[in-house]
């Protein structure tokens, strides 16, 4: 019953996230003929693609959450273990990359240069709250795996992990 409870909290805060950054985008949308930027009419299919991927890497990230960390996305109700696998094994923080993906492909799939630009803004109050906030947080609390963490896997720029030396016989 407790993971069941985990990823019903988790459901809800991804849809009510997800819901206020859409929100926010289609009202910074309404500054498109303000700012003047048109975008061409080919950037719509790329946008679906990033939307598709960016909620995709959202789901994994969520996923890793319940099941590994138990509990969930939101800042307020985090993970009670720390969480390396899945796309974290390739960037930190995947799931605000899944975002801003996503936010990114709305703004080209709506054609909104004002949501390019408020997707940059998002990613820089991102980074000044992982940086901040989040980063020494995640290390009192899961403490040497945390460091060690930070040290093998980049902040936003994923990289494959390093590979296990295979023994020679």
């Amino acid at each position: 019953m407790g993971t069941l409870f985990i990823a019903l909290r988790t459901l809800v805060y991804v849809t009510a996230f997800v819901g206020f950054f859409a929100w926010l985008a289609l009202r910074v949308r309404l500054l498109d003929q303000r700012l003047g930027l048109e975008l061409p009419s080919w950037v719509q299919g790329p946008g679906v693609i990033l939307m598709v991927a960016g909620g995709v890497l959202v789901l994994m990230c969520a996923v890793q959450f319940v099941w590994r960390g138990g509990g969930t996305p939101a800042v307020f109700d985090a993970p009670r273990r720390f969480v390396g696998s899945g796309p974290y094994r390739f960037v930190r923080n995947p799931m605000y990359l899944g975002g801003l993906t996503t936010l990114a492909g709305l703004g080209l799939f709506l054609h909104s240069g004002a949501v390019l630009i408020f997707s940059g803004a998002m990613f820089l109050a991102f980074h000044l709250f992982v940086n901040f906030y989040e980063e020494p947080v995640l290390e009192r609390q899961f403490g040497a795996s945390y460091v060690n963490y930070k040290a093998t896997t980049h902040r936003w720029f994923p990289k494959w992990p390093a590979r296990s030396p295979v023994a020679q016989s």
